[in-house]
């Protein structure tokens, strides 16, 4: 008899202690599971943020000719301005400003194998790769032609050129525009008379 109540006692005591033990193995894994979720979200470093439809966008070219208002006289005035503060000198002998057109200098904005052949692919279209370039420089032309009394079309071209080393000789050659050029000018000139800023940062999106 009392062999058998021991081992109830014995018995009962052994299940008390499994099924503690069941308990804290239970709350152990739901631990361990939360702490789970907490660490496999993704982090802010790789997340991806959506900044809204139209944010990137980038402002499209200004339209060549362009129309600015302003009396033909100050407006060559104003570009003959623009010009030399980008150190870029008329040429007197090819310009004709009483008929509106001014042509400039050739500007030199590539010397150097490297920085060379970089430029003249942005403002140039290259059609021969293996070309070795070591100076680039381009010419504007800029005509201004009056609608009205105080209405103008500015049209702006440039002659985009290259000094190619091909073998014992050297030789400029003309590339086509890619139109950056003209481009450059035509902002730099339509900020002078409007005092508007042509950044794309400022320009509103359409709906």
């Amino acid at each position: 008899m009392r062999y058998f109540c021991g081992a109830f006692i014995f018995s009962v005591i052994a299940l008390s202690s499994a099924t503690a033990q069941k308990g804290v193995d239970s709350q152990t894994q739901t631990i361990r599971d939360d702490a789970n979720k907490a660490t496999s979200r993704t982090s802010d470093a790789t997340r991806s943020f959506d900044w809204g439809k139209g944010k990137t966008r980038v402002r499209e070219r200004l339209p060549n000719p362009y129309q600015l208002n302003s009396r033909r006289d100050v407006l060559l005035e104003t570009i003959k301005q623009v010009l030399a503060e980008n150190k870029i000198i008329v040429d007197e002998a090819s310009s004709r400003p009483s008929e509106g057109i001014i042509v400039t200098q050739p500007f030199l904005f590539g010397r150097g194998p490297v920085i060379a052949s970089a430029e003249l692919k942005r403002y140039g279209i290259i059609e021969y790769a293996d070309t070795a370039w070591s100076r680039g420089q381009y010419t504007l032309t800029i005509e201004v032609q009056s609608i009205d009394g105080i209405k103008n079309n500015v049209s702006v071209n440039a002659k985009i050129e290259g000094r190619s080393g091909r073998g014992l000789t050297t030789e400029w050659v003309t590339v086509p525009s890619s139109g950056v050029a003209e481009e450059d000018f035509l902002i730099k000139l339509v900020e002078r008379v409007t005092g508007v800023v042509m950044d794309p940062s400022q320009e509103v999106d359409q709906p």
